[in-house]
């Protein structure tokens, strides 16, 4: 008994240390991922961008992986009811989330939120982003953004813009740009982007920053001056409009953007499993085709370059709410 005893513990430790148990994969490990349904969390309602993307993604991941992924709708309180609940999931693998800049970038009007946008999760990576446009109702007579800037100085708190909501990325754009500016326009909210738009295309409110789907029409009829545009580089689909930086706000930069991340603690090999598939299918002709065509552009990369875009983004936003005033919700 004594040299069986002694015996045993010596077999496991030469099986432990052979490449063949080596190479037998573990439930945690990227060799066997995924071995059962995955949930990719939508932290908005169906028919929201986050949605849309979440659903391209999961139909793709099932094609390529032979196992259901689903998209679950979990919305609320700005994305937070949604991020919070992948947060708080069991770090494997098989709940992600479709992280956007209104659940995770603009963390700061949440007043309980129930989750760290950097330290709770893990990155896997950034998918697309959008730029938007800063439109002007004909009544206003600028043409640039210096001569709008001009003109709010000269006229100030009476220059009314309009947004999709309190903490909306159109509102927070347009802070962002009001600091930049040092100017003072007056925030007007409606409930959603259409509400926006209506007022701006009757001139009840002068200015707005909106997305470039649905501003291009507007602007091809005469109904609406796009005076910049929000990204680093001009649109495709506006060539001839100068970005913001290039007008006259050097620095000025804005995206609406998505991104899928998972719960912190989340293995790295898996990680990097879904990063290189999530990688592969953005940019796939098919889903390029379609995000393009949405307005957006493809803004793929390695999880440790997502993780520094949300460090920023996070930041960024932070600063904007404190200097407008805004107050947590």
């Amino acid at each position: 008994m004594k040299n069986r005893s002694v015996a045993i513990p010596c077999l496991l430790a030469l099986l432990l240390a052979s490449p063949a148990y080596a190479q037998i994969p573990s439930a945690a490990s990227g060799q066997a991922y995924p071995a059962k349904p995955i949930k990719i969390v939508a932290p908005f309602s169906p028919g929201a961008s986050t949605d849309i993307v979440g659903r391209l993604l999961a139909s793709k991941l099932t094609e390529s992986w032979g196992q259901p992924v689903l998209v679950e709708n979990r919305p609320g309180a700005g994305g937070s009811i949604g991020a919070a609940y992948a947060a708080k999931s069991a770090p494997d693998g098989y709940t992600l989330l479709m992280g956007s800049v209104g659940s995770i970038g603009t963390i700061g009007l949440r007043k309980n939120a129930q989750y760290d946008p950097v330290k709770d999760f893990a990155p896997i990576t950034l998918g697309v982003r959008a730029a938007s446009v800063l439109a002007a109702h004909p009544s206003i007579p600028a043409t640039t953004v210096k001569q709008l800037i001009a003109i709010a100085r000269s006229r100030p708190g009476k220059l009314n813009y309009s947004s999709s909501g309190i903490g909306a990325p159109s509102h927070l754009a347009m802070e962002q740009f009001n600091s930049m500016a040092r100017v003072k326009t007056v925030h007007v909210p409606y409930k959603g982007p259409s509400e926006a738009m209506t007022d701006l295309l009757t001139g009840r409110v002068e200015v707005s920053i909106q997305s470039v789907l649905s501003t291009l029409t507007h602007y091809r009829s005469g109904r609406l001056r796009v005076i910049a545009t929000t990204g680093r580089s001009r649109m495709t689909e506006l060539p001839e409009v100068p970005t913001m930086s290039e007008a006259g706000l050097p620095g000025y930069e804005v995206y609406v953007w998505y991104g899928v991340m998972a719960p912190a603690g989340t293995p790295a090999d898996i990680v990097t499993k879904l990063n290189q598939e999530l990688v592969r299918i953005f940019n796939l002709p098919d889903v390029k085709a379609r995000l393009l065509a949405q307005g957006g552009e493809l803004a793929t990369g390695s999880p440790e370059a997502f993780a520094d875009f949300i460090r920023k983004d996070v930041a960024k936003w932070n600063k904007v709410i404190r200097d407008a005033g805004i107050q947590p919700i």
